[in-house]
């Protein structure tokens, strides 16, 4: 069976067929960084008017070399995200949809990055954990079965990909910021200053980022003349901060729950010293990381297409509107 999965919940506009014996046989994406970094974040007008001059040509390099009429299903993600951008994506798939005389599949974004690390490692299995932690969302979610899901931490206000752009918009890094600061924190000492672990030792397994991002806030302003090596130092010790909490996070979540695998997914999980960390706990709690590939840590179609494949039972046709802006994992059926 074939998938073809639509993604724009965002400003990626993504575009992958998944074959159920060969996997990914066909994908592209359009990142819109570049036009919202002269904002300093993402333009929820601009993202709109971006997906729809460039999903045609993103469907057409997706699929090509791929016979249309051996698609089955069509997948596409119809929540949370700007909503714009999301009716874009919604169109496009109910066009094709009704074209190709094939269901269509309206999935939550955030469900296919709890499954996704499943399409590339075969031997995960439920139970696990997820660590999600991206620009707009960070939690901590039991796995428990496939549409099974217990949120059992998140922050309680800036998620962590949010506080990693705000950072780096303090001290003037290019847009986004995660990427940058992690940069120049190979060339900082992270025991340079001294910053807060919020929630560290709390009882719960909630996080926040908040007053974190406001002690670089006041750091910053205590600097007369900001220079490179200040910048990698106050890099260095914000993500050294921000790793200490979720180590300590997803250690705790492990004595709790006593799961063996945990799976880190969203683009925060492509920070190399992110990685670096969890994978440090393998050994220490005989646990087992996964971590999607580079590629699939951000926003993606390829795990709305797998995502698509794994609801492809209920074969609809919608004619009235899914999107939703807002679409909690505890609402799905």
């Amino acid at each position: 069976m074939k998938t073809l999965g639509i993604e724009t919940s965002c400003d990626e506009t993504a575009v992958a067929v998944y074959d159920s014996e060969q996997g990914i046989i066909g994908e592209s994406v359009f990142s819109q960084i570049d036009l919202h970094a002269e904002y300093g974040g993402v333009v929820p007008e601009l993202a709109s008017r971006d997906h729809c001059n460039k999903i045609i040509k993103v469907f057409k390099d997706a699929t090509n070399g791929i016979d249309l009429n051996s698609i089955d299903q069509i997948a596409y993600t119809a929540g949370p995200g700007l909503l714009g951008a999301l009716l874009i994506g919604e169109s496009f798939a109910k066009g094709l949809s009704y074209s190709l005389d094939i269901p269509l599949i309206p999935v939550n974004h955030l469900e296919g990055h709890l499954v996704s690390p499943s399409m590339e490692f075969e031997e995960i299995e439920t139970p696990y954990i997820c660590l999600l932690v991206s620009g707009g969302h960070t939690m901590i979610v039991d796995v428990k079965a496939f549409g099974d899901y217990e949120i059992i931490g998140q922050s309680v206000d800036d998620a962590v990909g949010e506080a990693f752009d705000k950072v780096g918009k303090l001290l003037e890094l290019p847009y986004p910021g995660g990427p940058h600061i992690e940069r120049i924190a190979l060339d900082g000492d992270p025991k340079s200053y001294k910053l807060p672990r919020p929630m560290l030792h709390s009882d719960d397994l909630n996080l926040s980022f908040s007053g974190l991002k406001t002690s670089v806030l006041y750091k910053v302003k205590e600097i007369d003349q900001m220079h490179d090596f200040i910048k990698s130092n106050i890099a260095a010790s914000f993500q050294a901060a921000v790793i200490e909490v979720l180590v300590k996070k997803i250690t705790k979540t492990i004595e709790l729950t006593g799961r063996k695998e945990i799976i880190i997914a969203g683009g925060v999980a492509a920070n190399k010293k992110l990685r670096t960390s969890m994978k440090e706990l393998e050994d220490a709690l005989d646990i087992k990381v996964f971590y999607p590939d580079l590629k699939y840590c951000g926003d993606n179609a390829a795990m709305i297409a797998y995502l698509g494949s794994l609801r492809g039972s209920s074969k609809n046709k919608f004619v009235e509107s899914c999107v939703r802006a807002r679409w909690p994992l505890s609402e799905l059926s």
